[in-house]
Order: structure tokens, then sequence, then C-alpha cells
């Protein structure tokens, strides 16, 4: 994605929740005929990471809807791409398009003015309308439970964090983990780094190894590939992996992942949809674990299960209502940033500009 443009959107996204509170009315959208779902991918669709778990859900779907259900892939995120792909589609007779990029925003709003009875949906969006719908998974909620994990596993109680980009929804993750590592182990720190990419298995695999001469033993990561798990395996230590689950690229060193499952999300929201019953959000949809988004894929054989039955105690805990930025929490300067029995408004979460207390870092 592009990271200019990202930083930006990202910032616009925040003050729209904001100015959410004041709260604008959902609109209905009424499909006309069956729908014919298209996907299109703006990377390869075996890339191991977020667009894969995007289409491993896709195929999910199908089978689960008996649809057949076509998709593009690598279409850059710039409209002289993105446009000729989904009209294409349109001509053929798809009514619902569902992008893969918050690279897509724009182009979505604009083509979803243009064809006002086709339904679009976007992960990682920031533009939503009458018959355009953007979503994003609360990541934090399965990162908590992989910190869990891993804060039940270190021997050294320093954990590390490869991270691509300081933005809300990435600090949201590495917050997350560090609290669900402290609530097991108090002592736990986690030492977060950024690569300044989402998809670079190079800086990625030496940031691992530098985190690792540092004496972290459980690497935890939000970035794409599985270049993480693959050093951790390499050099003896353990980790956590991200989008999907990474044990299928190093089995004996990756312990959870906090893995997309959209399928969940996307199934119920087709039927409305086909029903004539959707009502798009006028700032996005925000999925929690227990409808779709994201899942920890629980766990790798060599822990223990009193450590097993906690995390899913704590998943069915955040499944059933509890909010894992519940108060009080400080950040890592000491300040207090949430205060005791309050929780941060999603405007707040997604706009995150703190480390919490034991993360080693900067923003």
């Amino acid at each position: 994605m592009k990271i200019r443009t990202l930083f930006a959107g990202a910032a616009a996204a925040a003050a729209v929740l904001a100015m959410g509170a004041a709260g604008t009315a959902e609109a209905q959208f009424k499909l006309k005929g069956d729908p014919r779902v298209a996907f299109v991918y703006f990377a390869s669709k075996n890339d191991g990471g977020w667009t894969q778990a995007i289409d491993e859900a896709r195929i999910r779907t199908e089978k689960a809807l008996g649809w057949k259900i076509p998709y593009a892939e690598r279409v850059p995120e710039k409209a002289s791409a993105i446009r000729p792909v989904v009209e294409r589609f349109i001509s053929r007779g798809f009514n619902v398009i569902n992008g893969s990029a918050f690279g897509y925003s724009d182009t979505f709003l604009e083509l979803s003015k243009e064809y006002p009875d086709i339904a679009f949906v976007n992960p990682a969006g920031i533009t939503n309308g009458p018959n355009l719908q953007s979503y994003y998974g609360r990541t934090y909620e399965s990162q908590y439970l992989c910190g869990m994990v891993a804060g039940a596993m270190t021997k050294s109680n320093k954990l590390g964090f490869v991270a691509a980009h300081p933005l809300g929804l990435v600090t949201w993750t590495v917050n997350a983990y560090a609290m669900g590592a402290q609530a097991v182990n108090p002592k736990a720190t986690v030492n977060v780094v950024y690569t300044g990419s989402w998809n670079d298995p190079v800086k990625e695999r030496a940031t691992a190894l530098a985190l690792i001469e540092r004496g972290v033993d459980v690497i935890g990561q939000h970035v794409d590939t599985p270049a993480v798990q693959v050093a951790a395996q390499e050099k003896g230590v353990w980790g956590t992996g991200h989008h999907r689950d990474m044990r299928e690229f190093a089995p004996k060193a990756t312990l959870c992942s906090s893995v997309w499952v959209w399928d969940r999300f996307l199934i119920p929201l087709y039927k409305q949809i086909a029903s004539g019953s959707w009502k798009t959000k006028p700032y996005g949809e925000f999925v929690g674990l227990g409808h779709g988004g994201t899942d920890i894929a629980c766990c790798n054989e060599i822990v223990p299960k009193a450590v097993v039955d906690k995390v899913m105690a704590a998943r069915q805990r955040i499944v059933d209502g509890w909010h894992v930025y519940t108060g009080p929490i400080v950040d890592n300067k000491g300040k207090e940033v949430v205060a005791a029995g309050k929780t941060p408004s999603d405007a707040d979460l997604w706009g995150m500009k703190y480390l919490v207390k034991g993360v080693i870092g900067q923003l």
C-alpha cells in the first residue's frame, strides 16, 4: 500500500470516526437481481499473508453459499488500474464488488456513485456510502490472545514485535500484544521495531534477527510475510504469526497466529445484501472477534494445556463483550491514557498514538 496516502488516510479516518458521535443514519440498499460477487486483489492471491487470507475466505464462502466467485489479482492501488477491472466485472453482470486494500478507497467511492445499483465492500478502506461499506477487524483482540501465549512461554521475559508502520491500526496490535503478555506475566516487556513496509521479507528477517540478538525469545508480528517466523525457527526461538496460521512455514517456532476469518463476516453480509436488509454504516464496519475479522489459531502442541485454557477463556470473555482496552492503562512514559473502568472510542483506537507500559520503542 502507498505509505504517504496511507498515513494521510488513517488520520482522516480517525477524524471521521471522531465526528461519528453525532451520527448519520444507516443507508438501506436494495440489490437488483440475485447477488453475483467478484473480488479484486491488489496483490497476488498466494502472497502468504493479507491477500491470501482474503482469497481463502473467498474459497470458503464459495463452498458455504454454493456460489462461483471470480477474482482478479495484482490490481495496483491506482484508479487507472482498478476502474477497468471493476467495470469489466460489472459489464459481465457482477453486482457485488469486494475490494482488498486501503488504496482502493477513493476509486471505490467514485465507482459507487457512478453505479448506485452495485454493492461495493472493501476491507481496510476508509470510504463509505449508500452502496459502499469499508470494513476492518479488531486485530487487537486476537493479538492480545497471542500476547498471552508469548508471555507464558518466554524464559527471558523479553518479547519482540516486528511491525510495519506506526499507525493506529498497527499500534493497537502492539499494545494489545504487550497487555496480553503482561496479563499472564507482569515481568514481560515488548521491544517493537518498525520496518517501514507491509511486505518486505528481507527487512522483516533482518529485524527479527536483530531482536533475537538482543535476547528476545518470542517474536510477534504485524507484517505480511512469514519471514519473521522462519527466522525464529532457524535461531531456536518462538514466534507468533499474523494474517494466516504461520505454522505452515515454521511449525516448530510458531506458537499461535492472529488469523483473518473474513468468511464469518462476509457470508452473513452477502445474505443481507441478497435479502434486501443490508444497511451500510456511515463510518465503516469494525468487526469484533465474535463476528469475523480475526481470531486466534491456537496453539502449537508445545504450549501447555493450562496456557491454552487461559487463552481460550480470555477469547470467550472477549466474544461475550469484554473490551481489551479497559482502563486503567498507562503508557510507557507513565501517563494514564485510559482511566479505570473506561474504554476508548473507536476513533481513539484508530488514531492511537501511544505505546503502553512495558513496550520499548518509539512512534
